[in-house]
C-alpha cells in the first residue's frame, strides 16, 4: 500500500501544487513593487501642478535727485569806466517755473534748471563759480566756493568794470564739489556754462560800433587833411569861387 501512495500521478499533482503556490505568492510582491514605482511619479505631478512664484529681490532705491533752478542776470550795456553786477543765483524753486530769457530795468535774465544728486548724507557739497572773460576787470576774478546744503539758496556776484569800449563775450561757470565725509576723497563735475556778451559804451552812452565807424571817418580825413597838396587845392577852389563872384 505505501507503494501505490507514491505512484508517479500523486507526485505531479503535488508538484503542480507547489508550484501554483510559489505563483501566487509572488503576485502581491509584484503588485507592491508596482505601487511604489508609482507613488513618486504622483507626488510629482502634484508639485509640478503647483505654480510657484519667483524669488523676491530688496534693491535700495537710489536717491532722488534735487532739482534746484539757475538765474543769470547782466547788464548787456555799459559805460566804459563804470562798474555794474552780474548775479547767478542757484534756488530751490517749489512752484517749478522756470525764468525765461527776460529783461529787467535793462539787466538780461536766464533761467534754467538743473538736477543735484543728493548726497547730502554721505558727502560735503559745494557749489563753485567763475566769470572768465578778457580785457575786463573782474571781481573777484578766481573761483568762488559756497557750501550747499538741501534747500538752501546760494548767490555768486561779480563785479566788472570795462577799461575801453567794446564787445566783451565770457563764460560763466558752474561747477559741484563732492567731499566724501569719511574718506575725503573728492570729484568735481560742471553743471552750467552759460555765454555773456556785454558791450561797453562811451561816456554819452553811443555804442562801439558807432564810435568805430565815427573813428574810422576821422582817420580818413585826417589823411586827406594833412596831405601835401591839399591847403593849394582849398586856395585854387576859393580863388574861383570870387572870380565868378565879381563877374
Amino acid at each position: 500500500m505505501s507503494r501505490t501512495a507514491f505512484s508517479p500521478r500523486i507526485l505531479f499533482a503535488a508538484a503542480l501544487t507547489l508550484l501554483l503556490a510559489s505563483c501566487g505568492g509572488a503576485a502581491p510582491n509584484e503588485s507592491a513593487i508596482a505601487n511604489t514605482q508609482v507613488a513618486p511619479t504622483q507626488a510629482q505631478s502634484a508639485e509640478t501642478a503647483i505654480p510657484t512664484s519667483p524669488p523676491i529681490v530688496v534693491t535700495a532705491q537710489p536717491a532722488i535727485p534735487e532739482r534746484r533752478l539757475l538765474t543769470l542776470e547782466f547788464p548787456p550795456r555799459i559805460r566804459a569806466g563804470d562798474s555794474d553786477i552780474i548775479r547767478l543765483t542757484l534756488q530751490v524753486d517749489e512752484s517749478g517755473n522756470i525764468t525765461p530769457t527776460a529783461i529787467v530795468e535793462g539787466n538780461v535774465i536766464t533761467g534754467e534748471v538743473i538736477e543735484i544728486p543728493n548726497l547730502y548724507e554721505t558727502h560735503h557739497v559745494i557749489a563753485e563759480a567763475r566769470f572768465d572773460v578778457a580785457g575786463m576787470q573782474v571781481a573777484p576774478p578766481d573761483l568762488s566756493s559756497q557750501t550747499l546744503s538741501p534747500g538752501q539758496t546760494v548767490m555768486f556776484l561779480w563785479s566788472i568794470r570795462p577799461d575801453e569800449v567794446g564787445i566783451y563775450r565770457g563764460t560763466v561757470w558752474l561747477f559741484l564739489r563732492f567731499v566724501d565725509k569719511v574718506s575725503g576723497e573728492e570729484s568735481q563735475r560742471a553743471v552750467s556754462a552759460q555765454m555773456v556778451e556785454i558791450e561797453a559804451v562811451n561816456l554819452y552812452g553811443v555804442p562801439a560800433r558807432v564810435v568805430r565807424v565815427v573813428g574810422g571817418l576821422g582817420s580818413v580825413v585826417g589823411a586827406v587833411v594833412g596831405f601835401p597838396f591839399f591847403q593849394d587845392i582849398v586856395k585854387f577852389l576859393f580863388a574861383r569861387r570870387r572870380v565868378r563872384r565879381t563877374k
